[in-house]
């Protein structure tokens, strides 16, 4: 992949119809009849019906596929607190992700609010619009309770994917991790680099999955989460350590798995070698890893190593989850994405990562071949049967778990649907092309 410049960025960003998204009709309006039913008199009649029935709002608008990307822009990226209007681009890159990759409508709201209690009001109040939302980019720990607190208070999918996309994502990589090692989930010892919002959803989920809490010990820029802190938040004090270690060096020694969402070079070459054998090292500092991918391999050739680069083997990729679980969740009229839900999606793509890799993928990376294995553990973003995996997975882990609104009772013309949604924008993207 060619590296991504300053001024490539700036052109791809500008030139055109500035920014990445826009607004396009979808009933016709080319006559005085179209514009009469778009607008008055005839959208009196679908608002009366919406008055009588809240749930109409369905049918007769937009809401049921329509997702708010919201962020106050306090932890953009690895830029850090850039402030709300400095994130909308990274917003509207969320937009054109949701659309491309599962057909969902997204509008992307910048919300110049830090004050937790306030931004909670305004995503609330504005909730009637959307059938879900995606929160994003909100700094740990008011991530948290941002999102717990809507939750709480809406009935549509609330989801902040800086905390559990990259759990499901990464879940779905370490379950594939162990089987190619032979490793028990409740036996391996795990070493956390970075105490936020990712690394205590990941931690979570890690634990539905089956690791062990007590074989825990999470580390953030202070050192080890240990008894001795006395300056630790709440969500913190979940994994404090019984054992009497207070850095990242002690911790790594004997580990079988080593989770990075922090900074740069927090690993080194040294303390990879303490790991145990076969050692599994997702370091997911974004740009730069805790440890590089040629300084992991010169070290040890018996580990399995992930980033969230897409320049080296095993990129533990957002993109893999949240449109693909939105869909699912909005096609089903979720009222909430429960913990059965993100499971269901890192065991879909657990799973997808086994089966034979159709050529189209390999056409897109420009490889001859992909097979299950320490170099691939979890699909590739562009992979097309994606759709139709985790999205499927994610609504039938819905109606089971009795949050659906909306029963599928044909599966197998659900997933048609889901394909034909795909195949639609790929083919728009291909007329769109150089612009």
């Amino acid at each position: 992949m060619p590296k991504v410049t300053k001024e490539d960025a700036l052109l791809y960003h500008s030139r055109g119809r500035h920014g990445k998204i826009e607004v396009i009709p979808t009933k016709p309006y080319c006559t005085q009849f179209d514009l009469s039913l778009a607008y008055t008199p005839g959208v009196a009649y679908p608002c009366l019906e919406i008055e009588k029935s809240p749930e109409e709002a369905y049918n007769f608008t937009a809401k049921g596929n329509l997702v708010a990307v919201i962020s106050n822009g306090t932890a953009v990226l690895g830029l850090g607190d850039i402030g709300a209007m400095a994130g909308k681009p990274v917003m509207e890159g969320k937009g054109l992700l949701f659309k491309v990759f599962a057909d969902v409508d997204v509008f992307d709201i910048e919300i110049d609010e830090k004050d937790p209690e306030k931004l909670i009001e305004i995503c609330a109040r504005i909730a009637p619009t959307f059938g879900g939302i995606n929160l994003e980019d909100i700094k740990a720990p008011e991530c948290f309770e941002v999102e717990t607190r809507l939750k709480s208070m809406l009935d549509i999918p609330v989801f902040h994917d800086d905390q559990h996309g990259t759990a499901i994502i990464s879940g779905a990589g370490l379950l594939n991790s162990l089987e190619i090692t032979g490793k028990a989930i409740d036996k391996i010892k795990m070493v956390v680099c970075g105490a936020g919002a990712a690394a205590i959803s990941c931690s979570r989920l890690y634990v539905k999955l089956g690791i062990r809490k007590e074989n825990i010990v999470m580390v953030d820029s202070k050192g080890v989460i240990n008894k001795k802190r006395k300056d630790l938040n709440k969500y913190k004090q979940e994994f404090i350590t019984e054992r009497d270690i207070d850095s990242l060096a002690e911790a790594v020694k004997g580990a079988d798995l080593f989770l990075g969402l922090s900074t740069a070079n927090m690993l080194s070459k040294e303390m990879l070698a303490t790991m145990a054998d076969n050692p599994i090292v997702f370091a997911m500092a974004n740009p730069d890893p805790e440890i590089t991918y040629e300084d992991a391999m010169a070290t040890r050739n018996d580990l399995i190593f992930a980033t969230g680069r897409s320049d080296y083997p095993n990129q533990i990729n957002n993109v893999l989850g949240f449109p693909y679980i939105f869909r699912g969740a909005l096609d089903v009229r979720a009222t909430t994405i429960n913990e059965e839900m993100k499971l269901a999606a890192a065991k879909a793509l657990a799973s997808l990562a086994k089966d034979p890799v159709p050529d189209v993928v390999l056409m897109a990376y420009n490889v001859s071949k992909l097979a299950f294995g320490k170099d691939y553990i979890i699909p590739k973003p562009l992979d097309p049967r994606l759709i139709s995996c985790v999205a499927a997975c994610v609504a039938k882990a819905a109606i089971e778990t009795g949050v659906a609104r909306r029963p599928i009772t044909d599966w197998e013309a659900y997933k048609k649907t889901l394909d034909k949604r795909l195949s639609i924008h790929i083919k728009r993207v291909g007329e769109l092309g150089e612009f």
